[in-house]
């Protein structure tokens, strides 16, 4: 699983089809792709990272604290163009990312895992839907991170 997290001020997200518009205020906007190789351990590592995550300043003003140390939020949404591949040609392959009805039970397992298990509030886009986000990225921070490179596998 693969997840683009950018630490923000503020964020939403907007659909057309079906109508709908989500808004976070401080928090993590967090775009997620699952790949086709994916399994529920996948989910539950990639939603403990994102929850723990400590790029939130302290005191300090060092990174030190995660998104529910500072009472913040996180948008979650859908992006399968994460699996990108760009190494030949001039046009992304996505092969390897996750068909989408896998896509969507994983990436809807990770919504899940970080609202009832790890208790972040969050907001969604719509999976599937053609979105249009907007966000003031803080710092600016932006972080990669693929459990695939996750030491257990």
């Amino acid at each position: 699983m693969i997840t683009l997290v950018q630490r923000v001020t503020r964020a939403s997200v907007c659909t057309q089809d079906p109508p709908r518009q989500r808004n976070i205020e401080l928090g993590l906007l967090v775009f997620v792709c699952a790949m086709a190789d994916d399994t529920p351990d996948d989910v539950d590592w990639t939603a403990n990272k994102l929850a723990g995550l400590r790029i939130f300043p302290d005191d300090d003003g060092r990174m030190n604290r995660s998104v529910l140390g500072v009472g913040g939020s996180m948008l979650v949404i859908s992006q399968f163009t994460l699996a990108g591949d760009c190494r030949k040609g001039f046009r992304p392959s996505f092969v390897k990312a996750a068909e989408p009805a896998t896509g969507q039970v994983l990436f809807e397992a990770v919504a899940e895992a970080l609202q009832e298990t790890h208790g972040v509030p969050i907001e969604t886009g719509v999976f599937g839907a053609s979105m249009q986000v907007e966000l003031v990225n803080d710092g600016p921070v932006t972080i990669w991170i693929d459990s695939s490179t996750r030491g257990d596998r």
